[in-house]
């Protein structure tokens, strides 16, 4: 699989409600078409996963693919939104919160996803316009 890709990719759990909710205000966001997008459990999900070696067990709600760099849980949320429209790069300034604190409130929402947001029978189907944001 070739990991070099002119847009950066975005894995996220795609019977989540809120992560599928996520997906849809980064797309209105994407003002410069940075990225795209797969699920998780889709074959292209599963092959970076695979190909990155990332620990299912250690993430299963998004992950960032930036080239060769892979970033998970809050390190991924502000990685993207540095690339949003808007004043949303601003929120990049959290970087410097250490990572323990912001991924331990990124777990706890993590965690508690789906009893707060629901979840979906299957993965999301991108509508027709939509289509070629997402891979596989």
């Amino acid at each position: 699989m070739n990991m070099k890709n002119k847009h950066k990719i975005i894995l996220f759990d795609g019977v989540c409600n809120l992560c599928n909710a996520s997906v849809n205000f980064v797309i209105q966001q994407d003002k410069k078409d940075v990225f795209r997008f797969a699920a998780l459990q889709s074959e292209v999900g599963k092959k970076y996963v695979s190909e990155f070696n990332i620990d299912p067990l250690d993430t299963d709600s998004i992950i960032l693919i930036n080239d060769d760099n892979f970033y998970v849980k809050s390190t991924a949320a502000l990685y993207i939104s540095k690339s949003l429209s808007g004043l949303y790069p601003l929120l990049f300034g959290f970087i410097i919160v250490p990572k323990f604190i912001r991924n331990w409130v990124y777990d706890y929402v993590a965690k508690n996803r789906y009893k707060w947001y629901g979840k979906k029978e299957s993965c999301m189907i991108p509508t027709l316009e939509l289509k070629g944001k997402f891979l596989g």
